[in-house]
């Protein structure tokens, strides 16, 4: 079978050889049973064991766990003559989930030191993406499929064959052969395991980081249903967060009694939330519907306020959810309503006020919410925050989380490495035999387009120039004060005035000597390293890179450089409001998936 035509030239553009059988933010995962000295009914028996201990996994890692959408689940398959498990799983906006399913893998890995795993998703080897930085040259995504695979919980490439002409991809046959036939030659290295598995160093503990604890204001049923099965919140806050007008009609009627969830009997409780569930509940704007028009209780405080507003959009989740004609086959609909049904006949009966107090009332503070650009800049520059108060002190201290922190320095290192690689101009880019395209195409008009390109000048210096002005950075050169200068020179020696020149002299070395003070003259093209202050153990102390004589340098009002590009190129994304852009497909050249655009309190 042919190759797609449009494959990116670089792990970073993303690969996608899996474009047409998966749908979107899907991951496949399979693990094989590699063992010559194993009949087939013996791999089965195999397989089935290593289905066991995924099983004890989940139960020991994902007891209160809360999926977007589908869950991890493996089944026993039998592919072109060979027993293996598949499994597949769509997470949605929940990144998290993805790596969670990487997570376990990995550690189903090992237990069994004959049991061979790979993952991929809608991106293709999406482990390689992560690692691009750290890859040879070689592996590029002409030739990765099937040759990316976990074992002993590392991770392990099959090599590029030695008596081939030409490279190529592997089939899943050929990926089986080589592994069984020569497993010492496949190649481990500490360097891109680390970038590839860089998002679950934080694993197990950071599984229950995922989840949001909020005490909102509820009808009695939902805080039932939720009561039974927590897992019920993620299909109702995605009826909610994708809405369309034809959702929204069984909630215009004049009748709160016509819902399946009417606006009455409210208790307030803590629910268990996604934090990706919370965000997208907590940040859009919906004024109450028709049918809960005057029906909402009343509150005390802007908390509680926020607690019956989160409640009101749980709720139409709900009902959204529930009167689709278009959910009535999914498994939580159908779950939904037949606890409903049990209610209705007797046989189920709602919780008391009295069994209500006994449940928890965790309410989580949702600072992760918020980034401080003030602490965001001296997280950055490594400087010393202010001492935080109690309230403030502990994981919520600072702007956002921390896989939030982490993910935005990062986005800076790339974009710096990118931008001081001297290596990547137009002129400097090292090809090798596969970033040509060898496609025969006998399109003339792609021939007369190729005519026309060939009259097209490209300044590097000028692209440079912009893009460094863009993203806040100093300028590599000091053009304009070089020009003063021969200016200066040229009435100099022209001028018969001496005084003129005296004046114009002193002018210079005044305008030099501010472009100094604020760094516009600054020769050095590398932006300064810096680290980001630490918090230790959620107590407020703080460990800094940089000694206190420095600092106090940066306080008189130098421009931080990082926090400048990191903040520029945020708002060049939000700029695009969600759609394709130049800031968008910049970073993507460099591996970082930006964030989904949240609208600010200011533009409400």
């Amino acid at each position: 079978m042919e190759a797609p035509q449009d494959i990116p030239s670089n792990f970073e553009n993303g690969f996608k050889p899996f474009l047409k059988s998966l749908p979107d933010d899907t991951i496949v995962y399979v693990i094989y049973i590699i063992d010559s000295k194993l009949a087939d009914a013996q791999i089965r028996s195999r397989l089935n064991i290593v289905l066991q201990a995924a099983n004890v996994l989940i139960k020991k890692y994902l007891k209160d766990y809360i999926w977007q959408r589908d869950d991890f689940k493996l089944a026993l398959k039998r592919e072109d003559g060979t027993w293996l498990l598949r499994g597949r799983s769509n997470f949605g906006d929940s990144s998290a989930d993805e790596w969670l399913i990487v997570y376990l893998i990995r550690e189903l890995s090992k237990q069994y030191p004959d049991a061979w795993m790979r993952v991929s998703d809608t991106d293709g080897e999406f482990l390689l993406i992560e690692a691009a930085n750290a890859l040879p040259k070689w592996l590029n995504p002409e030739i990765a499929e099937h040759r990316v695979w976990i074992n002993k919980g590392e991770l392990r490439i099959i090599p590029m064959e030695k008596n081939t002409s030409s490279s190529r991809n592997l089939t899943v046959k050929q990926a089986l052969a080589a592994i069984s036939s020569s497993p010492s030659t496949l190649i481990h290295s500490s360097l891109i395991e680390e970038e590839a598995f860089y998002r679950i160093r934080d694993h197990p503990k950071a599984i229950s980081e995922t989840l949001h604890y909020s005490v909102i204001t509820i009808p009695r049923r939902i805080a039932y249903i939720l009561h039974e099965k927590p897992s019920y919140i993620s299909a109702a806050t995605e009826a909610f967060y994708l809405r369309d007008p034809i959702a929204l009609r069984p909630l215009q009627q004049d009748s709160p009694s016509a819902l399946t969830f009417p606006p009455t009997d409210f208790i307030s409780t803590s629910i268990a939330f996604t934090k990706v569930g919370y965000a997208q509940l907590k940040s859009q704007e919906f004024p109450p519907p028709q049918s809960w028009q005057n029906q909402l209780p009343k509150s005390a405080s802007a908390k509680e306020a926020t607690g019956v507003e989160i409640g009101m959009k749980l709720s139409c989740g709900f009902e959204m959810l529930v009167s689709d004609p278009q959910n009535q086959d999914k498994k939580d609909v159908r779950e939904i309503m037949l606890l409903l049904e049990d209610i209705e006949s007797g046989e189920e009966s709602l919780p008391t006020d009295k069994q209500i107090q006994t449940w928890s009332h965790q309410d989580d503070n949702d600072a992760w919410l918020d980034i401080n650009y003030e602490d965001f800049e001296r997280e950055l520059a490594g400087k010393t925050a202010p001492k935080a108060t109690k309230k403030e002190t502990g994981p919520s201290a600072g702007f956002g989380d921390k896989s939030a922190q982490e993910n935005l320095r990062k986005m800076v290192e790339r974009f710096e490495a990118f931008m001081n690689d001297e290596d990547a101009g137009a002129e400097g880019i090292n090809m090798d035999d596969m970033d040509f395209d060898d496609d025969e195409d006998d399109d003339e008009d792609e021939e007369d387009t190729d005519e026309e390109d060939k009259d097209v000048s490209f300044d590097e210096q000028e692209f440079a120039k912009m893009m460094r002005e863009m993203m806040g950075m100093p300028p590599n050169d000091t053009s304009s004060a070089k020009e003063l200068t021969r200016k200066v020179e040229e009435l100099d020696s022209d001028s018969d005035d001496e005084q003129e020149v005296d004046e114009i002299r002193k002018l210079s070395e005044r305008m030099e000597q501010e472009l100094n003070e604020s760094g516009a003259l600054n020769l050095d093209p590398t932006p300064r390293k810096v680290r980001a202050t630490k918090l230790s153990n959620g107590k407020g102390k703080e460990k800094t890179s940089e000694d206190s004589g420095e600092d106090s340098e940066d306080e008189g009002g130098e421009v931080d450089i990082d926090y400048n590009l990191a903040k520029n190129m945020l708002e060049a994304f939000k700029g695009q409001t969600g759609m394709a852009g130049p800031a968008g497909n910049l970073m993507g050249l460099m591996g970082v998936r930006m964030p989904r655009d949240e609208q600010d309190e200011d533009d409400k």
